[in-house]
């Protein structure tokens, strides 16, 4: 119900938006919010910058998730345990604790005010929840796969992309799907590390919104916002709903 009367909200003027639900009010709907959105401000520059970051954000996480998991999960090395241990410590540890010595050290290398800067950002702290998903979901297919690849003439490389890839589909879209999730709502570290109007991410040009940076706040314009935002999260979980419990099963194994 919040979910339809947002959506009902985001087609209605924004005088009404404010003013006491009503039948009559329902029956005056337009698509003027999004229009407007599109042409008084620059928000398709906001939805594309967060499609940047956020696709760019789980795509690399995925593919070092994938790579060290394999690792971890394959390979017997001395403090494998330790190296595993201190991932998981690390999702204990919340970015906010290490924003200002990270933005320093971004601003040395010049990669504040950068959208390259802030997918690296997004990696980094993504990266510890990837590897524990994708190390629990290859260790859960059975070596005997490798063994045979190995024994066709395969390299390791090859055996992880041929054979272990389609295998491991579970956990890497449910890898995509929280990675792309969180970048994508994500906003103190996009207000942190954006400065520049024209690479501001969806929610910082929402909180713009609301605070009445681009003139008189309108709700309306909010709304309509806010339901656009919905828009990628939802069709991309419908895209990956079918590797989704899979890959939370794969990834609660315990070894």
């Amino acid at each position: 119900m919040p979910l339809a009367l947002a959506v009902f909200r985001s087609v209605q003027s924004a005088s009404e938006v404010v003013a006491p639900p009503s039948v009559k009010s329902f029956q005056r709907l337009s698509l003027g919010n999004y229009i407007d959105l599109f042409t008084h401000l620059p928000f398709f520059t906001f939805l594309l910058n967060s499609l940047l970051v956020s696709i760019g954000g789980a795509l690399g996480t995925v593919v070092l998730a994938s790579l060290a998991g394999y690792g971890l999960a394959r390979f017997t090395f001395r403090g494998q345990g330790v190296v595993f241990g201190l991932l998981l410590v690390a999702l204990m540890v919340p970015f906010q604790a290490l924003l200002t010595p990270i933005y320093l050290e971004f601003n040395a290398i010049g990669l504040t005010d950068s959208r390259l800067g802030l997918v690296l950002f997004y990696v980094t702290f993504n990266l510890p929840f990837g590897v524990f998903v994708m190390r629990n979901t290859f260790a859960a297919i059975p070596k005997e796969l490798e063994e045979a690849a190995y024994m066709d003439g395969d390299t390791i490389l090859g055996t992880l992309w041929h054979v272990m890839r389609p295998m491991a589909l579970p956990g890497m879209a449910t890898t995509v799907l929280f990675t792309f999730l969180s970048c994508w709502t994500e906003f103190l570290g996009a207000f942190s590390f954006l400065t520049t109007d024209d690479k501001q991410t969806l929610p910082v040009a929402l909180l713009n919104i609301v605070q009445g940076t681009y003139g008189q706040v309108n709700f309306g314009y909010l709304i309509a916002g806010s339901v656009i935002s919905l828009i990628p999260c939802v069709a991309l979980y419908l895209a990956l709903q079918r590797y989704y419990v899979q890959g939370l099963a794969a990834g609660a194994v315990k070894n």
